[in-house]
């Protein structure tokens, strides 16, 4: 696809595997998975890992059957035995049986660890899934049934792999298992309950649908980009050193923000570099359906409130909502009561656009939010059609006020992808909006701080005049006379293969 050859090989020969098993590390204090020695993840550590060999998935599934029976008889006669100690008798039993299956069957040393990693993979992580979720290349898993995998890349390649299941029921047994193990024992997928969307151990996020087609779908996202701050930003082409001043200073200022953009344009991914810039001391809260923002884990802030929405359990109560649901709109009020200085709601995509506009109209400031918009002059369109989907049918009055009212800045991400060209895809913010009331039309009014340079072939954001609360951004230390700089910091227009006009 896209000029590139299909591969069809059964395991991921060609990436690279995770480092070979060791001893399992106990859980670190705060409950956060064990870090790997001198703090870095096993990603981190994957460059030096030798490709995977093929796997024999009918024999990693007996061995992984022979150990699971081990491990419940373990844990009957030994129930108070830490993960630990249980996940070390595993691997000791796992080592076992792939020594007795690679001398009767003359295995080398690669394909033993192979195996062995494939039977771990099965019994404590993401099973035939593992190897792509481990490679920090892959941007997007793609699950069309239990044959066919596609991997799309960073880069803009996409190529498919091999079977990550024999049948839809194991495929769908899969699933349920990575929503047990990643603490969504709520949420399950079947016919009854066609649709499954969480954050998995490692932050990815999956979204499958079954029983509504001629085969189960599911699609994993991962963040390629997790723990980076505005400076990352500045490396990676997103954003130039003077917008780096200028968001960041107006995190200090306390300004509201909404990041809107395309789907897979960086939204969350600036989200969490912009909440490196509050204090580390600062008690804030995260409301989201799905934990993107990992705030709570990333080191930086002490005190972080993470709430999570939690999904119904097919039931109805008695006024007709799903039992046990739990939306971010609930999450909203027991959040206002904890003491918080700031409130972060994550992507916006329903009647969770109420909860955020409380977020941003609640007295305090420095809140921040997502949103999905393909241009920047649909944003309050936007927001007004999902006001309207909202409980109790909202109007767009409402929501235009709500907005001028409860916002300082939106600042659009993009995204031009010319992988199909032979280039790659680039993410960049091109706007930052400065909201300053209601227009005449009954629109939010606004000025345009930065945009792109287009008379100069720079599609990135530029400078082009103050806020009118460029005061209060000076008052946390930002040198206004950056904004003077008509052409931006950058050393060169974005390198497009298509330019504008050309």
């Amino acid at each position: 696809m896209r000029g590139k050859p299909l591969h069809t090989d059964p395991i991921v020969a060609a990436v690279p595997g995770p480092p070979p098993l060791r001893r399992p590390r106990p859980p670190q204090a705060n409950g956060s998975p064990p870090a790997a020695p001198g703090a870095a993840s096993s990603r981190q550590l994957l460059g030096a890992a030798a490709p995977r060999a093929s796997v024999d998935y009918e024999v990693a599934r007996q061995i992984a059957g022979q150990v699971a029976k081990q491990r419940e008889e373990l844990l009957k006669t030994t129930p108070a035995m830490d993960r630990a100690s249980e996940e070390q008798r595993c691997l000791d039993w796992i080592n076992e049986a792939v020594a007795l299956w690679s001398d009767a069957h003359a295995m080398g040393p690669q394909a033993d660890e192979a195996l062995r990693r494939a039977v771990y993979d099965l019994l404590f992580r993401a099973g035939r899934l593992q190897p792509y979720l481990d490679d920090e290349r892959v941007e997007d898993i793609i699950i069309q049934g239990p044959g066919e995998v596609w991997l799309d890349y960073g880069n803009g390649e996409r190529r498919m792999v091999g079977a990550i299941a024999e049948s839809e029921e194991e495929l769908l047994e899969l699933l349920r298992e990575l929503a047990r193990s990643s603490g969504h024992s709520e949420r399950t997928i079947s016919t009854a309950h066609p649709t499954l969307a969480l954050s998995l151990q490692d932050g990815s996020r999956l979204q499958a649908i079954t029983g509504l087609g001629p085969m189960t779908y599911a699609v994993i996202r991962r963040h390629r980009v997790s723990q980076a701050d505005l400076d990352d930003l500045v490396r990676l082409g997103t954003i130039d050193p003077i917008l780096r001043e200028f968001l960041g200073a107006c995190v200090r200022a306390e300004k509201n923000i909404m990041i809107a953009g395309k789907q897979k344009a960086g939204k969350t991914t600036l989200l969490r570099a912009m909440l490196k810039e509050f204090p580390a001391q600062t008690r804030f809260a995260t409301l989201q359906t799905e934990d993107e923002l990992f705030a709570h884990t990333s080191g930086h802030h002490r005190q972080v409130v993470s709430l999570i929405g939690r999904e119904s359990n097919g039931e109805k109560d008695l006024t007709g909502r799903g039992a046990g649901e739990v939306t971010l709109l609930d999450l909203m009020h027991p959040a206002l009561r904890m003491s918080l200085e700031r409130i972060v709601v994550g992507e916006v995509r329903g009647p969770e656009v109420v909860a955020m506009m409380q977020a941003l109209t609640n007295g305090s400031g420095g809140n921040l939010c997502t949103i999905h918009a393909r241009r920047p002059d649909i944003i309050f369109d936007r927001i007004a059609e999902l006001y309207a989907l909202a409980q109790g049918n909202l109007s767009e009055q409402l929501a235009y006020r709500q907005t001028a009212n409860g916002l300082d800045f939106i600042v659009y991400v993009d995204m031009t992808d010319e992988t199909q060209i032979g280039g790659r895809r680039h993410r960049y913010v091109s706007h930052v909006l400065e909201l300053t009331g209601i227009g005449e039309s009954g629109r939010p009014a606004t000025n345009e701080v930065f945009s792109p340079g287009l008379d100069f072939g720079e599609l990135r954001a530029v400078p082009r005049m103050d806020p009118g609360c460029v005061d209060d951004l000076r008052r946390v230390g930002f040198d206004s006379a950056l904004l003077q700089q008509c052409y931006g910091a950058w050393q060169a227009p974005l390198p497009l293969k298509v330019r504008a006009g050309r």
